[in-house]
């Protein structure tokens, strides 16, 4: 259990400084530390993430950063695609699985990195194609058709990858809420802990209604280590360079993913 211990805790703080993306180290993290599949980590590390990610979003509740309305469509939207993809992850082969996540944290490394290259980090496609606009005055959504539509393909798109990978999807949902609306980036990242949570609980459900087995000790002591771990790693956040955290969260996805890539080969 030392293992898992430290494992969670490298998470939640990885979480927690990263802000909503760090949860898709969760999966590797396990096969890599503790030798399970790719099939049995998922559910476990979405138990963790679900928990990490809500106590994340009860702190941006508290100081209304929090767009719940949208949270919510973007979730139940989520939820059968998130069923579509766990049958997938169960009916492809381990390497397979493993090879798509090795793409996508590739794909994700060099989006962090790119982002980082920006001044302070800043995203420059934030209002490139603002379809969910935002009262300039309450900062919540002008709720449209438009807006309804893209809020639900988001979900649409993060819960399949939640699915399929065992991710809660944040390095999904953070960059497609900021190409397409108008929300500030603590709203982005706050509102998105919260479609974290829900997707990732619905996650772990559908595992476990897929007959996955998870080991009730082991989810436990991983949850609390991550909570633990993005607990104690939000007041240094604070002093951190926003673009020296997305190269070094870029740099770490990359040699994740090439030690993933390596073992798939190897299999």
């Amino acid at each position: 259990m030392l293992s898992a211990i430290l494992i969670g805790l490298g998470v939640g703080a990885i979480m927690g400084i990263t802000g909503a993306g760090g949860g898709v180290l969760a999966v590797p993290a396990l096969v890599a530390g503790l030798g399970l599949s790719m099939q049995q980590a998922a559910p476990v590390a979405l138990l963790a993430i679900a928990s990490a990610a809500g106590a994340g979003a009860i702190e941006g509740l508290r100081h209304g950063l929090v767009r719940y309305r949208a949270a919510m469509l973007v979730a139940l939207v989520s939820l059968p695609f998130t069923l579509v993809g766990v049958s997938a992850a169960h009916a492809l082969p381990h390497e397979r699985v493993m090879q798509i996540f090795v793409i996508v944290m590739l794909i994700t490394a060099v989006r962090s990195w790119r982002q980082s290259a920006q001044a302070g980090g800043h995203d420059a496609t934030a209002t490139l194609c603002a379809l969910g606009p935002i009262h300039p005055y309450s900062g919540r959504f002008i709720w449209t058709a438009t807006t309804a539509g893209v809020l639900g393909s988001i979900g649409a798109v993060t819960g399949f990858m939640a699915g399929l990978l065992g991710v809660g999807g944040g390095f999904i949902i953070v960059p497609m809420l900021g190409r397409f609306t108008q929300l500030s980036a603590h709203g982005r990242v706050a509102t998105a802990l919260l479609v974290i949570a829900l997707i990732s609980v619905g996650g772990v459900l559908s595992n476990l209604w897929h007959g996955v087995e998870m080991s009730l000790s082991l989810g436990v002591v991983f949850t609390l280590s991550a909570v633990s771990g993005m607990l104690a790693s939000r007041r240094l956040a604070h002093f951190l360079s926003p673009a020296h955290v997305q190269r070094a969260f870029a740099l770490l996805l990359l040699c994740v993913a090439l030690g993933l890539g390596i073992q798939s080969l190897r299999s």
